[in-house]
């Protein structure tokens, strides 16, 4: 990014008042970086809410790699310290990569693969940066050298001290530090006993001075330092030359470093502050919900629609308009370089724009000779340089007439308007609005007055003109009620009509404004008990269902056991099982009869899951019913009123015993809906009493009772198998069922 273009981003950040938020944003970058990122940005935002979701440890301050790949590139040596920062970018890239992350960001660690060379540099380098000694038997043996004349020189200076001779000349017993030099602080006359070199002299008139055999000591190291230093820099030879014949290796850690500096920021900057991270839409529409600027201490959150090409806010003074505007212009500007922020991400839509341009600050200029108004004039003359550019204008008349202005700026509008520009404007003047009211693409905001408070509520309303409440802000600032009340009157009655229209519509919308609010409070509270009723309805469900699974494999035991029971011939233990899977039935929820209801003879009722009539009634309280062909005397309660039945007449079924041939069922001469329902029962009987095979017969005649029986017997859950019966028991007009 050129200066220029680095000096207006800047410009337009202060500006926004956005300087505070960015510096801390770029706070968390491991290296120096621009804010926009080069590339798809579409494809950069996958890779930024994917890191999100990834919890890991911000990377280690890095340099950047220009002069290190400058000087491998003319065949340089590098030193220790260059050497160690790439050794940060490859170690940590290992450390992602070995946590075997799914997804884009697994994907994309698993590319980085160090090159073989490069491991060999890498060993020589601590965790801090220092260089492994103990990998080089020279280096390690000079160390311990140097440690030994250290502490060759510690016990020294620690005789010294406690030596009887020396005692009467040392003015304290400290070790001093003069010019990196290891002093004692003598008397005069300390020649006798101690020889060395003085290094200074005290306030006091005392004398520092270094023993000589300190001094030889010190000048031991430092010919033993020239040695490490030679071996040093010929390893630093050695390495450099490594590095430079993998230099793309380099260049491609560097570049992906910078990508991922870039992605790690915003994710950790999001996360300290708990903001959104909100990218531009391809279009021009800007939803704000929520939106908090971040200068702001105790902001009330913004919600605005500004789906139109221009929103010009009115309203009360000191009211928030500059702000609203600054907070559109911020949106927009975040997104485009995804720079975290605070707003309802799910309900937010930011549009896409190749610049962010705002007119804001007063251009007067006493050394420049420029007014207010010839200084709007040559910024409003740079913007028609842009095209789809999203445009802030702050007190858009200032500086002339307000009618002339209204009539210029009306048309400069338009201008911008057919250059693609979508302009947020804020005026304390009417005319203009006025001039711009009645058109579609122009949307209309105002700043909200508390007329009891007498204060601005930092609110706005969509869709009026608001009154810019001059007279109410100077009485608040200071300004004499007298001159304030005279001022009104200068102002004229039919102005302050207008005022006061004005005022009223703003009245209407805010109360409007209250009554959806608690309307949407409303649906809201009712949306959520909806919730909660389905969840405990699919609770209940579920319960229900395990209960009635629960419930059906026990009665299918005990049906086995009066099966079995009747295998047997035993009638009671039949009874006793039966009675045992009914129990572990659920019971039926009876339907309650009003009091009142008085049953007759002849009334058609429901008694279980058999409908009847009524034959006779005994003291309303027992009954005699006829169901299904039998009569049966029941108590009244448990009848159930219901309407006209159709009651068949009981078709005879022949069914006969057999020890030889089983249970048989006589079907001839029925038509096919009379043998089916005979043929049901039939199976049923059979069933109940334990019956595994039985005889039906049907007939050959026509085919049409052979065919209907057929697919009765097909469709039948309880029937395992049927085949044609041998020739001696019917052949094609019988069948042999297995039940």
């Amino acid at each position: 990014m050129s200066i220029n273009k680095t000096s207006k981003l800047d410009l337009l950040i202060n500006q926004l008042d956005l300087t505070e938020h960015i510096e801390q944003f770029k706070s968390f970058f491991s290296r120096q970086s621009s804010l926009y990122i080069e590339g798809d940005q579409e494809l950069h935002y996958r890779y930024i809410k994917a890191l999100d979701n990834v919890e890991f440890k911000a990377p280690p301050k890095v340099a950047d790699f220009y002069d290190i790949k400058g000087h491998l590139k003319k065949r340089g040596v590098l030193n220790f310290g260059q050497m160690f920062e790439i050794v940060k970018v490859v170690r940590y890239f290992r450390y992602f990569k070995n946590r075997e992350l799914e997804g884009i960001i697994g994907e994309w660690m698993s590319k980085f693969e160090v090159h073989e060379k490069f491991q060999t540099i890498e060993k020589y380098f601590t965790s801090e940066g220092k260089f492994e000694e103990n990998l080089d038997e020279t280096l390690f043996g000079l160390s311990a050298r140097i440690k030994e004349h250290k502490n060759n020189m510690s016990s020294s200076m620690k005789r010294m001290m406690s030596s009887s001779k020396l005692a009467g000349y040392l003015v304290d017993t400290q070790i001093h530090y003069i010019n990196d030099e290891e002093c004692l602080l003598v008397r005069g006359g300390f020649n006798h006993v101690l020889k060395g070199a003085v290094i200074g002299r005290s306030s006091g008139g005392f004398f520092y001075v270094s023993p000589d055999s300190i001094l030889k000591s010190k000048e031991q190291i430092r010919y033993i330092e020239q040695e490490r230093e030679a071996i040093f820099y010929t390893y630093a030879k050695e390495f450099s030359a490594t590095l430079s014949e993998i230099q793309p290796f380099i260049a491609y850690i560097d570049k992906e470093f910078t990508k991922f500096d870039n992605y790690q920021a915003r994710v950790l900057f999001a996360r300290s502050k708990n903001l959104q991270l909100v990218k531009s839409k391809n279009d021009s529409k800007i939803i704000l919900n929520s939106f908090t600027h971040p200068a702001l201490h105790k902001p009330k959150p913004v919600d605005v629609d500004f789906s139109k090409n221009i929103l010009m806010i009115t309203g009360v003074n000191a009211g928030g308009k500059t702000m609203l505007l600054k907070s559109i212009l911020s949106a927009a500007f975040m997104a485009k370089y995804i720079i975290p922020m605070s707003l309802n991400e799910n309900k937010s839509h930011i549009g896409s724009f190749k610049a962010v341009l705002s007119i804001i600050d007063d251009p007067q200029n006493v050394k420049n000779d420029i007014s207010t108004f010839a200084g709007r004039m040559q910024e409003f003359s740079k913007i028609f340089e842009y095209k789809s550019a999203l445009v802030g204008i702050d007190e858009i008349e200032l500086g002339t007439d307000s009618d002339e202005a209204a009539a210029l700026f009306k048309v400069i509008l338009d201008d911008l308007i057919k250059r693609g520009q979508k302009v947020v404007v804020t005026t304390h003047h009417k005319r203009l609005a006025a001039l711009m009211a009645d058109r579609d693409d122009v949307e209309l905001m105002a700043a909200i007055y508390d007329e009891e408070q007498r204060v601005p509520t930092y609110e706005f309303m969509q869709g009026i003109i608001g009154k810019s409440y001059a007279f109410e802000t100077a009485s608040r600032y200071g300004i004499s009620n007298a001159i304030v009340n005279e001022a009104k009157s200068v102002y004229g009655d039919n102005s302050e009509k207008l005022s006061l229209l004005i005022e009223r519509g703003s009245q209407l919308e805010r109360e409007l404004k209250q009554k959806h609010k608690k309307i949407d409070d409303r649906l809201e509270e009712l949306r959520l008990k909806e919730l909660d009723l389905r969840e405990q309805k699919e609770i209940l469900i579920k319960e229900i269902d395990d209960k009635k699974s629960e419930l059906k494999k026990s009665y299918a035991l005990a049906i086995d056991e009066a099966k079995t029971a009747a295998r047997a011939g035993d009638t009671k233990a039949i009874h006793r099982a039966m009675s045992k899977a009914n129990e572990k039935l659920p019971k039926e929820i009876k339907e309650t009869i009003p009091n009142n209801y008085v049953f007759k003879i002849g009334d058609f009722i429901k008694y279980r899951n058999n409908k009847g009539s009524i034959v006779s009634i005994k003291d309303k309280k027992e009954a005699l019913i006829e169901v299904g062909g039998m009569r049966l005397r029941v108590k009244t309660k448990d009848l159930k009123p219901t309407k006209n039945i159709y009651v068949k007449p009981q078709t005879n079924v022949k069914v006969n015993v057999d020890k030889k041939s089983g249970l048989k069922c006589d079907l001839h001469g029925m038509r096919a809906e009379e043998a089916e329902e005979t043929l049901d029962k039939f199976l049923s009987d059979a069933l109940l009493n334990g019956w595994d095979e039985v005889i039906v017969y049907h007939g050959i005649g026509t085919g049409k009772l052979s065919y209907a029986v057929k697919n009765f017997l097909k469709a039948h859950p309880k029937v395992k198998k049927f085949e044609d019966a041998p020739q001696h028991f019917g052949g094609f007009g019988a069948k042999i069922v297995t039940l």
